[in-house]
């Protein structure tokens, strides 16, 4: 039997983002109503293909959120010079870096020989090259925040030096970096985490680097899921901020509401995302 509200809901966000991605140079000019200064700064990692749902993110964190002391877009390279400026058109706070130029220059050489064979290894290099000295945020742009995240500015703004993260759905994790079976337990995803001090990542890296075959798509989440472990991280509340796939087969977004502070769109997912955009 076919699944007739899966199905019209796979079309409808297709559409949806086509029709976004058209207006981008018109959207991008229109003002965000807020005032709330956050003390955060934000970074995200994404590229040209990703542009319509950075756009989306970026303005859903700043009607929802606040406006962050800065807002720091990593291009993996493929940004043309037209969308970069349609980036930084949307509020002064954005501003666009070249992964390259903004990675670290003393990264474990482990490190740099995945980011220069994988998207995702590119990604760990982004985030351990982000600078922590107050309360920063990593966000993938596949994220969209609700009238909920006021929480967010409140945990930004608290005097604590926790890590928070994301729990995830489901174990994503590359098992030739797990050590423990408990290592597997309340997996963590690597696509938002609010840093309030910087991680010590020796002890996963030193398992990358004795791998003796390649790393693959998984092992950038399984290194993120064992550093934060280690650093004693604190599991933000998975009723307010969501990574759940469990809606995929249904028309309506099931978890979308004003209590919500954000949800991760993964692929799974990615065509509810265009239900909520602003």
């Amino acid at each position: 039997m076919v699944n007739i509200g899966y199905h019209t809901a796979k079309i409808q966000g297709k559409f949806l983002r086509s029709i976004y991605k058209s207006s981008i140079s018109t959207l991008v000019n229109f003002p965000i109503k807020q005032d709330r200064q956050v003390p955060i700064k934000v970074y995200a990692l994404s590229c040209e293909r990703d542009l319509p749902e950075q756009v989306a993110s970026l303005r859903s964190f700043l009607r929802y959120v606040g406006i962050p002391q800065a807002f720091t877009i990593m291009s993996d390279g493929s940004y043309t010079q037209q969308s970069i400026e349609l980036l930084r058109k949307i509020h002064p706070c954005v501003e666009v870096q070249l992964l390259t130029t903004f990675q670290r220059e003393d990264l474990p050489q482990s490190v740099y020989e995945y980011a220069s064979q994988q998207a995702m290894g590119k990604k760990l290099a982004a985030l351990m090259s982000i600078p922590i000295d107050s309360a920063t945020l990593y966000t993938d742009s596949d994220i969209l925040f609700f009238e909920g995240a006021s929480d967010l500015a409140d945990l930004a703004s608290s005097n604590d030096t926790y890590t928070y993260y994301l729990p995830d759905c489901k174990n994503s994790l590359d098992r030739r970096l797990i050590y423990e079976d408990g290592e597997m337990q309340e997996p963590i995803n690597a696509g938002f985490i609010l840093f309030k001090k910087a991680l010590d990542w020796n002890d996963s890296i030193q398992r990358l680097s004795k791998l003796s075959e390649p790393p693959n798509y998984f092992s950038e989440q399984t290194i993120v899921n064992l550093t934060i472990k280690q650093n004693h991280g604190v599991a933000l509340a998975s009723d307010k901020y969501i990574m759940n796939v469990e809606d995929q087969f249904i028309y309506p977004d099931k978890f979308a509401t004003k209590q919500i502070a954000m949800r991760h769109y993964v692929s799974d997912i990615r065509h509810k995302f265009w239900m909520n955009v602003i």
